[in-house]
């Protein structure tokens, strides 16, 4: 224990807040850690380009290709950053022995099964992700809501698919699977009919969550998007759709990607709103600039007001947190260092603060003295928990962790 984190501690105790309490706390904070930034969203079922409303950007060399290619890379990455972790999975990444292939409504556990032993290696859960884009039945860029019956029902088979790998994850790991359904669903221009294709998208999940399920083990969620690439005009799942669909059904819950809203839009001030409604939420968080450009996650004023309201709603078991994100134009190994220990500070920052106390002065209309305490805890010693934190989880507390990405990047990356 170093004597720069002795004194920060007592600085801590100072404004009555637990650093040893606080560290304890984050160990057993899962953060979903998405498979798809590591090969820009590809995954193995298919060679064609990424399509549906999304796109990555950038040709920065070492981009996984293959399945044990790919899992190094995140072995890798969980090697550099501290505290606990989960998977989360494409449906689009299903591995298929040599030889073997089928389509995505025909999906079967076994396609799963090296993510299972991966997860197990290292005692972790997985969620998961039906993919309803880059795909060939992805007709006139609709899937769910096609107007197209055969379209659908591919579509929901694969839903359901989805669902009975869950489940399988679940039993497996002995983690719950969080499983989001989201769809670039949607019209380039201004459509004729909006209601249509929401009321088919609404039939179609509702056909999907028909499928039997343990709802201890498998979390469906609904995500919401504003736009996307070649759908800016008009979202079939939109955040009143999602939102509406989640409370109107039993067992689903509503996902919030923080990059799916109005730029003027903040998914922390929403995350105490439903809480008020939902057992539990769902999040994917990101980092739009402009749009859901799906930066990198950095620690930035809206990640640590994301940790604030989880935290002060004491809702670390309600919340379910996974990043995502897809940046080809840098080392995607540091990318996803770089978010997940972003995330993780932006918590360990928030069960830092003095929740508690700001909370009393709030209620007791003491606003100005509110407003002193809110500034002086934003210069508190955090680095010197943050670094003591590390250093108990056994990785690096600064930026040395790169070396070791540099090392890897020179010894595996570029001979790829």
């Amino acid at each position: 224990m170093s004597t720069r984190y002795e004194s920060a501690k007592e600085i801590y105790a100072s404004f009555g807040v637990d650093t040893e309490k606080a560290m304890e706390t984050l160990k057993n904070v899962a953060i979903a850690m998405h498979c798809w930034q590591g090969d820009d969203v590809i995954g193995f079922d298919h060679d064609g380009p990424l399509t549906g409303g999304i796109q990555t950007t950038g040709n920065y060399p070492g981009k996984a290709t293959t399945p044990e290619q790919l899992m190094s890379d995140m072995e890798k990455a969980m090697s550099l950053i501290p505290g606990k972790k989960k998977l989360n999975v494409h449906a689009c990444y299903a591995i298929f022995e040599k030889g073997e292939f089928c389509d995505r409504d025909k999906l079967e556990p076994k396609h799963f099964k090296k993510w299972v032993d991966l997860a197990k290696k290292y005692g972790m859960g997985i969620d998961f992700n039906p993919t309803f884009f880059s795909h060939p039945k992805i007709k006139d860029g609709l899937s769910l809501s096609s107007p197209d019956k055969a379209t659908r029902d591919f579509w929901i088979e694969h839903g359901k698919a989805c669902i009975r790998i869950s489940e399988y994850f679940a039993k497996e790991t002995g983690f719950p699977c969080v499983m989001n359904i989201w769809t670039g669903d949607g019209f380039k221009d201004i459509p004729a009919d909006r209601m249509g294709p929401r009321m088919r998208y609404k039939e179609s999940i509702e056909a999907i969550l028909a499928e039997p399920f343990d709802k201890n083990l498998v979390k469906p969620c609904v995500e919401s998007k504003v736009f996307g690439i070649g759908v800016e005009s008009y979202t079939t799942g939109s955040a009143e759709f999602s939102l509406t669909f989640a409370a109107t059904h039993d067992g689903c819950l509503p996902l919030m990607d923080n990059g799916h809203y109005h730029p003027t839009e903040v998914v922390s001030d929403k995350i105490p709103a439903l809480l008020t409604f939902f057992p539990e939420v769902a999040l994917h968080v990101t980092r739009g600039v402009r749009w859901d450009s799906d930066h990198v996650l950095i620690l930035d004023d809206e990640t640590k007001e994301i940790a604030k309201e989880i935290v002060r709603c004491d809702a670390l078991d309600r919340v379910y947190i996974a990043l995502d994100y897809f940046d080809a134009s840098i080392n995607r190994i540091a990318a996803w260092v770089v978010g997940m220990r972003s995330m993780q500070k932006a918590l360990l920052s928030a069960l830092c603060t003095p929740n508690a106390a700001l909370k009393a002065l709030q209620d007791e209309n003491k606003l100005t003295e509110l407003l002193v305490m809110q500034e002086e805890v934003k210069t508190l010693p955090f680095g010197d928990i943050w670094a003591e934190y590390c250093e108990r989880c056994g990785v690096s507390s600064d930026k040395a962790w790169y070396d070791e990405v540099v090392k890897y990047e020179n010894e595996v990356l570029l001979k790829r």
